[in-house]
């Protein structure tokens, strides 16, 4: 639908303005009354002349990317040409957006000339908030004339697409690299001597080496210390297991925390497939929702990432219960089970650490969970009305609760991360490498 001419702001403020005079004509000079039609058949014809000599719309074009990472912004162009254009204000464009690429579901610009092109484009860098697909359905291209009274408008319809994809900017952040290539796992799968459980060789005992690994019988053999050499345990499987539920659907700095997870999740999974271990992915809610094949190789990456992608966001309280058997059930040989998940409901709490105990039973768990700022900050605050007080003693309780809930967990032998989202992937990282070194998993 087009609205090709239309009254500015200025002309409805002029309108505006003029109301006061007319009535003050009316009530001092009556027979004076011709002059306030004739002002605003006046005032009319200047805005349709106006709004003419805004010019046409010769050409227009949006670009947009295909695909982009969510929470971080991705470049939106526009380009319009107007023929017969005399002058007036920039032309302004409003796009109609996906609430995913869009918090309010559109997005402005404001075009401005380019003398080189004889045409007018803008940028704008809008910030997607969540995965999945963001479509950009309409176009709206308002210009005015000279005098800034007329306008003309038209609207066009849009079927643009765009894959919000999982951020992978961590992954690709030269502190991580360079960890890679000078860690234990570098960029190279190669093999490691002197740490792990699998043996690997013997070497004659040096001062300075860790005399647990002196090898007594080999050395009473030789009438010389020898140490064992043991390679670095490859094959191990590790499960990144995802709450989609509603408390990780909550934000945390813009983000779900969902989304913080799935970022730290898969920047540990591309240091622990460098490793030579193997990575799967599980989400679930009320039911399980994604179960991925282990992945042994950083080439298939991408079907990590496509997969974290497809995790949904669900209004609902997740089931442990069902979830983790379903898990369980799946699973043929002791792994890793990487937990990402949170909690507000003390009762949801208790059934999460029943399941969980399970699990733990079988296979080696390590529980994360984003550190509640907000809730930290209530806590601490100090009180100065008893509506304060009141907020820092229901935080306080809360908290007292949720530390209760880890402390139970550790007790069952689960490992715990709990820090700010900024944090929570380079400690996974680090926890991950720990229990590899220890053998825990084989």
């Amino acid at each position: 639908m087009r609205f090709p001419l239309l009254p500015t702001a200025r002309a409805a403020w002029l309108t505006a303005l003029a109301a006061p005079v007319a009535l003050v004509i009316a009530a001092t000079a009556p027979q004076a009354w011709l002059v306030v039609p004739a002002a605003a058949v006046a005032l009319l014809v200047l805005v349709l002349l106006d709004a003419l000599l805004a010019g046409s719309l010769r050409d227009w074009r949006v670009a947009a990317p295909a695909d982009c990472e969510v929470g971080e912004p991705f470049t939106l162009a526009v380009f319009a040409e107007l023929a017969g254009r005399a002058g007036g204000n920039s032309p302004e464009i409003v796009i109609a957006a996906d609430p995913r690429l869009a918090e309010d579901g559109t997005i402005a610009l404001e075009l401005n000339y380019d003398p080189s092109t004889e045409s007018w484009n803008a940028d704008a860098s809008p910030v997607a908030n969540r995965r999945g697909t963001g479509r950009l359905s309409q176009i709206w291209m308002r210009w005015s004339g000279p005098l800034g009274l007329g306008a003309r408008q038209q609207t066009f319809a849009l079927d643009q697409a765009i894959r919000v994809w999982p951020d992978l900017s961590p992954i690709r952040s030269p502190e991580l690299q360079n960890y890679l290539r000078d860690a234990q796992f570098g960029l190279i799968a190669r093999r490691i001597r002197g740490e792990g459980t699998q043996f690997e060789a013997l070497s004659e005992y040096e001062p300075g080496m860790d005399r647990r690994r002196i090898d007594w019988k080999a050395s009473a053999r030789h009438t010389k210390l020898y140490a064992r050499e043991n390679e670095s345990e490859r094959n191990n499987q590790i499960v990144f297991a995802f709450d989609c539920g509603q408390a990780m659907c909550e934000p945390v700095d813009g983000l779900p925390r969902i989304d913080r997870a799935v970022t730290a999740a898969l920047t540990a999974s591309y240091v622990a497939l460098k490793g030579g271990d193997r990575v799967s992915l599980f989400g679930f809610a009320q039911r399980p929702e994604v179960m991925t094949p282990f992945v042994g190789d950083t080439r298939a990456f991408h079907q990590l990432q496509s997969a974290a992608a497809g995790l949904d966001y669900h209004a609902e309280e997740p089931n442990f219960t069902l979830a983790l058997a379903s898990l369980t059930a799946r699973l043929q040989r002791r792994s890793l089970i990487v937990l990402f998940t949170d909690f507000t409901d003390p009762t949801g709490a208790e059934l999460m650490i029943e399941s969980v105990g399970r699990l733990a039973e079988r296979h080696v768990v390590l529980f994360v969970t984003i550190e509640d700022a907000e809730l930290a900050a209530l806590s601490a605050t100090d009180p100065n009305t008893l509506d304060d007080l009141a907020v820092a003693v229901t935080a306080n309780t809360l908290a007292r609760q949720r530390s209760i809930v880890m402390e139970r967990l550790r007790h069952l032998g689960v490992d715990i991360i709990e820090a700010p989202w900024d944090k929570i992937g380079y400690q996974l990282i680090d926890s991950y490498l720990d229990i590899k070194r220890s053998g825990a998993i084989g």
